[in-house]
């Protein structure tokens, strides 16, 4: 039986043993250390999952659409990309409460000091995401299947596909099936 192959893409410093680890910068446990919008030395089909928490908010808006068809591109068919993304529509809900203790930040003395800083993270993020926005996004890269599923739950075949989820009070996830 062949191994699976799956890859954890913008990994960060979080670089599991039997997962491809990618990431823009190196590192320590980082496998593959490249730009995606420059393409992922993977061949075409070679992944039968991915996993990435947190990454493609970093990317511009204009990009998200040529970032995704890159990770479908790498994807076997049936393969399964699960996005764990900030939830906007859950921040905005916790600004409007005034729930401070829901933002990482506490910097500011005003609840929209923090609130803003949080959806900005520091300027690395550069698109913010709901649940709708990112299926568009996936079925405009090319996705079948687009599933909203729960944390450390799928809807795949493959149940080891939530080890990385994190950040689950902030966070949605999504699967989209090649």
């Amino acid at each position: 039986m062949t191994a699976l192959r799956r890859l954890h893409w913008g990994c960060d410093t979080i670089t599991p043993a039997g997962w491809i680890n990618s990431d823009l910068k190196q590192g320590p446990g980082i496998d593959l250390s490249c730009d995606i919008l420059e393409g992922l030395p993977l061949d075409d089909e070679s992944i039968d999952y991915i996993s990435s928490q947190h990454a493609l908010q970093e990317l511009k808006i204009t990009d998200q659409e040529k970032a995704l068809r890159e990770l479908r591109r790498v994807l076997k068919p049936q393969g399964v990309l699960r996005l764990g993304l900030a939830d906007l529509d859950r921040a905005i809900a916790a600004y409007q409460s005034g729930r401070r203790e829901f933002f990482l930040v506490n910097e500011w003395e005003t609840l929209s000091g923090n609130f803003i800083t949080y959806l900005l993270w520091y300027s690395y993020n550069r698109t913010l995401f709901t649940p709708d926005f990112a299926t568009e996004l996936l079925r405009k890269a090319g996705f079948g299947d687009v599933r909203r599923v729960a944390y450390r739950q799928t809807a795949s075949p493959y149940p080891e596909i939530v080890e990385l989820d994190a950040r689950p009070t902030e966070s949605f996830y999504v699967e989209a099936v090649k």
